[in-house]
């Protein structure tokens, strides 16, 4: 069978794998998985692959899905070869078959740009804190809303640094569960500060 585990054909292969999964077709991830591993990949390479697309393009809109492909390594790594190909083949049709939303791989990169161009930041004083007199004395903690002393355990606040009040990163992109995330979050943002 022509594969390359270190060649183009490896890299060939693997791509079809993923973008397989990313387009919803369950019949050709199982298929381009089965090229892998017959052609002598390391099925731990193939489960790494999935735990990387399981948080980077399902996320939140299916939160189970990372917690399968956590599962499905670690089945694996129990059974081994040949019962692994059950969990694998699980896994990999589940993740197909999921919704699809790379919202935390986008807010990542957003908020890693900022991290990047302003440094570091001071953490707001009100966030910081305070074990001690001195620092209680410094304002650290000060003015402080403890969310769960509110109804729905939610008080608006802001809680980026200064220079960023206002960004917005996370942006759910409202299929599976993030539409749950995104009703909540237009709720909590209508309320008054």
């Amino acid at each position: 069978m022509r594969y390359d585990r270190g060649g183009e054909e490896h890299y060939n292969v693997v791509s079809a794998f993923i973008k397989s999964m990313r387009g919803s077709d369950p019949d050709a991830a199982v298929y381009w998985m089965v090229r892998m591993l017959e052609g002598g990949e390391d099925p731990l390479f193939i489960l790494r692959r999935i735990l990387i697309f399981a948080a980077e393009d399902i996320g939140n809109a299916d939160p189970q899905a990372l917690v399968l492909a956590v599962a499905a390594d670690t089945a694996f790594q129990r059974m081994g070869l040949p019962e692994g190909v059950l969990p694998l083949t699980q896994v990999v049709t589940y993740l197909a078959t999921a919704p699809k939303s790379n919202a935390a791989l986008v807010a990542y990169g957003r908020v890693r740009k900022d991290v990047v161009e302003h440094g570091t930041l001071p953490v707001p004083p009100k966030l910081r804190n305070a074990p001690t007199k001195p620092m209680k004395d410094w304002g650290y903690g000060e003015g402080y809303r403890y969310p769960h002393d509110f109804e729905g355990s939610y008080v608006p606040e802001e809680y980026l640094p200064e220079e960023l009040v206002g960004r917005r990163y996370y942006t759910p992109k409202g299929v599976g569960a993030e539409a749950t995330i995104v009703e909540r979050m237009l709720r909590l943002k209508a309320q008054p500060k």
